[in-house]
């Protein structure tokens, strides 16, 4: 026996039947593309040819094109790389973290949050490969058998385990999201009208039938998967920071930037995936499923992990001033008062200030100060990523080497091109895939609205369509 919460809001509002979620989440998928979704992808489109452009103008041109220099090595390139990575970390935390706590309110976001992660990540692995300069020899960053002598990787770079974090967490978020959408595939494969329409669905659905058995195997899996992706949710980050602890450079090298980077990978995340879900439940009318209950739950974790971030950025200053090293006094003394001071009081506005808002439950539960408060999060998690390697690196140790970056306008061209890569796919996602997860949703239905639900055949929760619609 389940006890209900009494003053909790239902994480289901409108008196929605199985049927209901079935309908609802399908029509995205089965109607035509409508003026505002193809509106949005003609922008992403610019920007995604943008992106070409940009690296068509770096792989023939060389690295030239970028403004890096012989004092900034990375710049812009790292800063997006680590903002991407940061970005996908709220898909697996939202899937495998709250799954395994068993916190119901994850049901209707987590399907387009694991999308979110996948598509960062990819976003995230384009800058490590291009800044390689020749990116046809990536594979030279695998431990492979050669010919080519004592060719061989660094085990001891940070820059290596990158790889492996990165492909790993790609990996596992990859086949989680995919497992998820099984059920779903099956209920749109069912409903199927058109030939083509109904065998793609059918091959993605795997011969999913909704049996106890498939049920049984579905949630060990799952359950399995949460458990293998849990920890990377903690330790990519982490290698992503070790990039920078393990380096001797004033301003890097400290033990804090593990956890610091964790938190704030997680604290950008949930903001783009309150950015996401805000014009998704609008667009696709899915106010009932995406509730006001899971914008306040997701905004508790923005204060809190922002929260954490500021603690970090306080904790930085006083090593500093603590440990009496003065290349490292100088280091932070320079980011808050140097050429550089605007990227800094940008980012502790942005990251420290802002979401101290949320502490006000009428800001929390706002959709409008919510998502313009997502959006300066992610401003200020970009300018901290900026902050921490270029003002770290454009002043070292010989002042004769001291130099300003400035980004060209590939720099920005490869950096906005990769937000029209993001929005694209996450468009084609939004459209031929259900953006909430119906079966997950229905399992919550009945605890969270309240509604004693008489049994229908056209309500199944297996993951299936109603039977008149359903084809051998």
């Amino acid at each position: 026996m389940q006890h209900v919460s009494p003053i909790r809001e239902p994480l289901v509002t409108g008196g929605k039947t199985y049927a209901d979620i079935t309908e609802d989440v399908c029509r995205q998928v089965e109607a035509k593309p409508n003026v505002r979704w193809m509106m949005a992808l003609g922008v992403s489109l610019v920007f995604l040819g943008i992106f070409i452009y940009s690296v068509y103008r770096t792989l023939w041109f060389g690295i030239g094109e970028w403004g890096l220099n012989k004092t900034v090595g990375w710049a812009w390139d790292i800063t997006n790389f680590v903002w991407w990575v940061g970005i996908g970390h709220a898909g697996t935390l939202i899937s495998a973290i709250l799954l395994l706590f068993r916190q119901k309110w994850r049901t209707s976001i987590n399907r387009a949050a694991e999308a979110m992660t996948i598509f960062a990540v990819i976003c995230a692995a384009m800058f490590p490969v291009l800044h390689m300069g020749r990116p046809w020899l990536a594979y030279w960053v695998l431990p492979l058998p050669n010919t080519f002598g004592s060719l061989w990787v660094n085990f001891n770079s940070p820059l290596l385990w990158d790889v492996f974090a990165i492909s790993t967490y790609f990996s596992v978020s990859l086949v989680f999201w995919y497992i998820g959408l099984i059920p779903d595939f099956a209920t749109i494969r069912d409903r199927a009208t058109g030939p083509i329409a109904r065998r793609a669905y059918a091959l993605l659905s795997m011969n999913w039938t909704g049996s106890a058995k498939h049920w049984s195997r579905y949630e060990t899996v799952s359950l399995i998967l949460a458990g293998l992706a849990t920890p990377l949710v903690l330790s990519v980050h982490t290698i992503v920071s070790m990039d920078f602890a393990t380096s001797v450079i004033p301003g890097w090298h400290t033990t804090i930037f593990p956890p610091y980077f964790v938190a704030g990978a997680i604290f950008s995340g949930f903001a783009m995936v309150l950015t996401l879900m805000i014009i998704t439940r609008k667009t696709f009318g899915l106010e009932d499923y995406i509730t006001l209950e899971h914008v306040e739950s997701m905004n508790k974790v923005i204060t809190l992990t922002g929260s954490i971030v500021g603690v970090a950025y306080i904790t930085e200053f006083f090593i500093a001033w603590y440990s009496g090293v003065e290349y490292e006094q100088y280091a932070f003394i320079n980011r808050a008062t140097g050429p550089y001071w605007w990227a800094y009081w940008s980012m502790m506005t942005c990251n420290v200030i802002t979401p101290q808002l949320f502490w006000f439950r009428s800001i929390r539960r706002s959709l409008t100060a919510t998502f313009i408060i997502s959006i300066f999060v992610n401003i200020g998690m970009w300018f901290e990523r900026f902050v921490i390697i270029v003002t770290s690196l454009h002043r070292d140790f010989l002042p004769s080497s001291w130099v300003m970056f400035s980004p060209t306008s590939i720099d920005i061209g490869v950096y906005v091109g990769t937000m029209g890569l993001f929005f694209t796919l996450f468009l084609l996602f939004a459209k031929f895939f259900p953006v909430v997860n119906m079966a997950e949703v229905k399992s919550i239905l009945k605890s969270s609205s309240g509604v004693n639900h008489t049994h229908n055949p056209d309500a199944s929760m297996h993951g299936t369509a109603p039977k008149s619609h359903k084809h051998d």
